[in-house]
C-alpha cells in the first residue's frame, strides 16, 4: 500500500473536486443503489520505495512508486460513453497539477489495453495514474 500521504493527496484532491458520483476507497463500506448508477472505486498502491541517496539518517532521499486506479463503474448494458467521460474528467483532475508536494504523475491511461470489466450489474473502465512521490525526510 502507499504511504499516508499519497493516499492522502488522492484521497484529499478527489474528495475536493469530484462531486460528479460517489466516490469509493479501498476497504470503505459503499451499498450500491437498488437501480445502479455510476459510482468511482478509488484503490492507491505503493509500489516500491527505493533509497535514492546515501548520507546522514534522516537526511536521505527516498523515492516512492507507485499506482492508482480509479474505477469508473457504470450500469451493465448502458454502452461506454458515459465511463469514457468520466475517466478524462477525472484525469483532467490530476494532469499538470500541483496535488501535492514532491508527487509527480508522470503517466496516465484510460482503460491501459484492457477492456473494460463486467461485474455484477456493473461495467468498469479503469483509469490508471502512475505516480512518483520524492521525500528526503526518509519516509
Amino acid at each position: 500500500m502507499a504511504s499516508p500521504e499519497v493516499y492522502a493527496a488522492f484521497h484529499d484532491r478527489l474528495v475536493a473536486q469530484w462531486a460528479t458520483t460517489p466516490l469509493v476507497f479501498e476497504n470503505e463500506a459503499y451499498e450500491t443503489a437498488n437501480t445502479p448508477a455510476a459510482f468511482v472505486y478509488v484503490e492507491v498502491f505503493g509500489d516500491d520505495l527505493n533509497q535514492e541517496s546515501v548520507g546522514a539518517p534522516g537526511a536521505n532521499m527516498w523515492l516512492e512508486t507507485g499506482l492508482t486506479y480509479l474505477h469508473v463503474m457504470v450500469p451493465s448494458g448502458t454502452g461506454t460513453v458515459l465511463a469514457r467521460t468520466y475517466a478524462r474528467q477525472l484525469t483532467d483532475l490530476f494532469r499538470e497539477q500541483a496535488v501535492a508536494a514532491g508527487l509527480f504523475m508522470p503517466e496516465m491511461s484510460i482503460g491501459a489495453g484492457d477492456p473494460g470489466r463486467d461485474f455484477p450489474n456493473y461495467w468498469a473502465m479503469t483509469v490508471s495514474i502512475h505516480w512518483y512521490r520524492r521525500d528526503i525526510t526518509g519516509a
